[in-house]
């Protein structure tokens, strides 16, 4: 069993760039397992876009990985994906974390774009197979209903061998592609009770079609806050999820302490997440860092010391 905890955000709530790469160094030296981006182009709210952010951390950084949270694979051509991806894996020396999903149906993204969502999910599918192929195929020859490639190939591949896939969707052809090509599912935002029949859905049909799942490869993820749940900022989150969601935000944050924190964890890894993404509730850089430092001093410890063998001391 192999749990690790990597932290995400969504919202580009810093101060300015600076602040940003203080809050990079800071995971990247302090044991954070990986750092994920939000997919999200069209919008007032700050959002950094998540392939430039990739291939930023790529430079940046030394040590930790990172991953798009998740990209939507129906907005964007494959073949200039893979190339993207092998090429931000291989200038990271394997450190990228490629996953993908179909993205909302009344997405303002697709609008933007001129992209239609009708097909979106058939667009993904296509694009999971040619995105494998093409990682680790030479002259790649596809005929799909929307994508055809003929003696197509890539190069370099990816550092990563095999190149890992996480799929992102909870829907039952989401179930179907991720068994199909992924090599993790990631969960959106879901609580426990939520991805609990996902993740034993994907396990029985991976049983099926002969492609077991590493049980470690299944992720999900919280939002959390040391501080106390009375804090305006903490009031301001939870409306908006619960508007997002259309039903009270139960069992997606944990305000308080490292124990609160925990709890909530062991709700998700009772359901079989093996993977965290922590998503900070903070505003601006010094709020971001001190969380951060929070989490690595006495989250990560935490969650790490639920492995077998712990891959770092407790603080």
């Amino acid at each position: 069993m192999s749990i690790g905890a990597g932290i995400g955000i969504a919202n580009f709530t810093f101060d300015d760039a600076r602040g940003f790469w203080q809050w990079v160094d800071l995971c990247d030296s302090g044991g954070v397992d990986s750092i994920w981006q939000s997919d999200r182009i069209i919008g007032a709210d700050d959002n950094l876009e998540c392939m430039s952010v990739m291939a930023a951390l790529a430079g940046r950084t030394k040590k930790v990985k990172f991953g798009m949270n998740v990209a939507s694979l129906g907005l964007r051509d494959p073949v200039i994906m893979a190339k993207a991806c092998a090429t931000i894996d291989v200038l990271s020396e394997g450190r990228l974390l490629p996953a993908f999903g179909v993205g909302s149906a009344v997405s303002k993204d697709y609008v933007a774009t001129g992209t239609p969502t009708r097909g979106r999910g058939e667009r993904a599918a296509e694009g999971l197979e040619i995105l494998t192929r093409l990682w680790t195929e030479d002259k790649v020859t596809y005929a799909g209903k929307h994508y055809q490639l003929t003696d197509a190939t890539i190069a370099p591949k990816p550092a990563q061998k095999p190149m890992p896939l996480w799929v992102g969707g909870s829907a039952e052809q989401a179930i179907e592609r991720t068994v199909r090509w992924g090599t993790g599912w990631q969960a959106g935002i879901e609580n426990a009770d939520d991805v609990r029949p996902v993740i034993a859905a994907i396990k029985t049909r991976a049983e099926e079609l002969g492609r077991p799942m590493d049980p470690d490869h299944f992720g999900a993820g919280f939002g959390f806050r040391f501080g106390s749940a009375d804090e305006p900022i903490v009031t301001r989150y939870n409306q908006l999820l619960t508007a997002r969601l259309g039903k009270a935000a139960t069992g997606f944050t944990a305000v308080g302490d490292t124990a609160e924190m925990m709890r909530l964890a062991r709700e998700f890894l009772d359901a079989g997440v093996r993977k965290f993404i922590l998503r900070p509730i903070a505003s601006g850089t010094a709020d971001m860092l001190n969380q951060t430092r929070l989490m690595i001093e006495h989250l990560v410890p935490e969650i790490d010391a639920l492995n077998p063998t712990p891959r770092r001391k407790k603080n």
